[in-house]
C-alpha cells in the first residue's frame, strides 16, 4: 500500500476511487465502504485510495475534545491494507483545514491533486468547514468537475446502526462481545510491557503490566477479560485485568495487566497486543491473598475452556 500525506505529488496519468473519512475503528459499515470502493476500483480501472485525517479533526474544531480513538492511525493504516486498499492519504488536519469550505476541500485534493474518478461516500457524510458539504453537494460538485459519486446505505444489526460512538459505548460499558461484532474482530490495545510491583510473581501468575502506547486510545472498562496477548508474534491465552488493584492499594490509577498462560520467560520491554474475547466480572477487593489466588484458578480454568 502507498501511503501520500500532503507533501506528496500523486501520479495524475493515474485515475483513483476514493473514499473520505475518519474511520475510527475500520468497523462493519465502514468495511462495506472499503468492499464498495474496491468494487469500484476494478470496474473503472481505477486504483483505490482512502483519505483520512490525522489528527482527529474533532481535537481540532472542539475546545471540550475527550475522544477516545477505537484505532490509532498506524492501526487503521494495517487494517486499510489487510483489506486491500492500494494508497492511503493522510492528511494534515490543523486549524488552516477546518477553515477550508467544502468545495475549497474537494477542488484542492480531489480535481487538483488527485485524479479522481468515483468518490464513495458514507451514507452520513459530510464534508468542509462546519460540515456544510453532503451526498447532494458533493454530486453538484461531481457534475462540475468529472467526477461520479456513490454513497454506501448504513450498516444495521438488528436494530441499531454500526458506528463509532456505539463501539465507543460498547468498550465504555465493558461489552467487549457487542463491541467486538461491530468491528468484525477482536478489539485490541498495544503496548510496551513495564516494571510493576511484582506481585503476580508471589501469587503463582506473573503479569505483564502495560504501557499503552498512544494516550488517547479507548481503553475497556474495568474488569477482568479473557484475551490474547501476543508477544515477539506468538499469540498466548490471557486473563486482562483493567482496574485499581484494589486488594492491594487504593490508588485511583488504572493499570492494565495480562496474565500469559503457559508462558515462560521475560517480558518487560517488549511491545504486546492484547486482544480482548470477553469479559469474565467486575474487579472485586478480596479479603485475603488467598481469597484472590483462588479467583484467579476459577478465572484460569474458565479462560481456558473458552479459548
Amino acid at each position: 500500500m502507498n501511503l501520500y500525506t500532503d507533501s506528496s505529488i500523486i501520479d495524475k496519468n493515474k485515475t483513483y476511487v476514493v473514499t473520505v473519512g475518519t474511520f475510527d475503528g475500520v468497523h462493519l459499515g465502514h468495511q462495506e465502504i472499503l468492499a464498495s470502493l474496491i468494487n469500484e476500483g476494478k470496474l473503472l480501472d481505477a486504483e483505490t485510495l482512502v483519505f483520512t485525517f490525522e489528527p482527529h479533526p474533532r481535537s481540532i474544531v472542539s475546545k471540550d475534545f475527550n475522544l477516545r480513538l477505537i484505532t490509532t492511525y498506524s492501526e487503521k493504516a494495517e487494517l486499510f491494507e489487510n483489506h486491500g486498499i492500494q494508497n492511503l492519504f493522510i492528511a494534515s488536519f490543523n486549524e488552516e483545514f477546518a477553515k477550508l469550505s467544502f468545495e475549497e476541500f474537494i477542488k484542492k485534493y480531489f480535481v487538483d491533486k488527485i485524479n479522481t474518478k468515483k468518490i464513495v461516500i458514507g451514507h452520513d457524510h459530510r464534508f468542509g468547514n462546519g460540515r456544510s458539504g453532503d451526498e447532494n453537494n458533493l454530486k453538484q460538485l461531481g457534475v462540475k468537475y468529472g467526477f461520479d459519486v456513490e454513497s454506501v446505505s448504513a450498516k444495521i444489526i438488528g436494530d441499531e446502526i454500526v458506528s463509532s460512538t456505539k463501539i465507543r459505548h460498547y468498550l465504555e460499558s465493558g461489552d467487549i462481545k457487542k463491541a467486538n461484532h461491530f468491528l468484525n474482530r477482536n478489539y485490541s490495545i498495544s503496548g510496551i510491557v513495564v516494571e510493576g510491583a511484582k506481585r503476580g510473581r508471589t501469587l503463582g501468575y506473573p503479569t505483564a503490566n502495560i504501557n499503552v502506547q498512544n494516550s488517547r486510545k479507548a481503553i475497556p472498562a474495568t474488569g477482568v477479560y479473557i484475551a490474547y496477548s501476543t508477544l515477539e508474534g506468538t499469540k498466548y491465552s490471557s486473563i486482562v485485568n483493567i482496574g485499581l488493584r484494589p486488594t492491594f492499594t487504593d490508588s485511583h490509577e488504572v493499570v492494565i495487566e495480562s496474565n500469559l498462560l503457559d508462558f515462560e520467560g521475560t517480558f518487560y520491554g517488549k511491545e504486546i497486543k492484547i486482544e480482548f474475547v470477553d469479559r469474565l466480572r467486575d474487579e472485586i477487593k478480596f479479603s485475603s491473598k488467598e481469597e484472590l489466588i483462588s479467583q484467579l484458578n476459577l478465572d484460569k480454568e474458565k479462560a481456558k475452556k473458552f479459548l
